[in-house]
């Protein structure tokens, strides 16, 4: 398969009972490449509000999508984030809660996040050899959205706004709600998949991804956290 970007994710095994849930939940499988079947909600409309973060999967972005740089290829990246994972050992927090940031839900990390945050700063320093400038298009994109000196910093430097002091962990169950509709949701996804959600949460490993033409992600890799 093509791939027309590429990233680093925190993919959720999938074997586990919350992120099966989860996956069937956002419609995409991105380890297996197939649709999910989502679960029963009522009268919520479940394909409506996972639209936007249904094409990425179950992720967390560790460093956000990238064109490869000229000079570089796929094998040349499989290699570094194998080398890069060799010298990381696993993340252990004390669990994954839903949270609102501004108007979608995520689950967000319980626990001291340090270990976590310095290994996505690796993520993005150490494999930014491979990332390719972004169009000017998309940088003033970003820029019209609104962004803080730190973040326009970032963006200059590494691609993307919320990077580094400016990272949040959070793995993405929703799009942009209203605000009337965000404690159904809420409640639905508190009473579904609260009750399954890991304590302890342990990082294992670094997920590989390619977005395929169509704008879908998929797993290429997994890389463990083997130091």
């Amino acid at each position: 398969m093509t791939f027309t970007r590429y990233a680093i994710y925190y993919a959720p095994p999938a074997d586990a009972g919350w992120s099966k849930w989860a996956t069937g939940w956002l419609g995409w499988d991105m380890e297996a490449g197939r649709e999910a079947a989502p679960p029963e909600a009522g009268a919520l409309d479940v394909a409506a509000i996972t639209a936007t973060p249904r094409k990425y999967g179950l992720h967390a972005t560790m460093k956000p999508p990238m064109r490869l740089a000229t000079g570089t290829d796929e094998a040349q990246l499989r290699a570094a984030c194998a080398a890069l994972a060799a010298t990381r050992t696993p993340v252990t927090l004390d669990g994954l809660q839903i949270d609102r940031l501004g108007r979608f839900l995520a689950l967000r990390p319980v626990g001291d996040v340090t270990a976590l945050n310095a290994l996505a700063a690796a993520c993005v320093t150490e494999l930014d050899a491979f990332r390719a400038p972004a169009p000017e298009g998309e940088v003033a994109k970003r820029r019209a959205a609104g962004l803080s000196a730190e973040q326009d910093t970032n963006l200059v430097e590494w691609g993307y706004p919320y990077v580094l002091d400016q990272f949040r962990f959070h793995i993405t169950l929703t799009g942009k709600l209203p605000k009337g509709d965000l404690p159904a949701v809420e409640d639905y996804l508190a009473s579904e998949l609260a009750p399954l959600l890991p304590q302890p949460f342990v990082i294992n490993d670094l997920a590989l991804m390619g977005e395929a033409e169509d704008g879908r992600f998929h797993l290429i890799q997994r890389y463990a956290l083997s130091a």
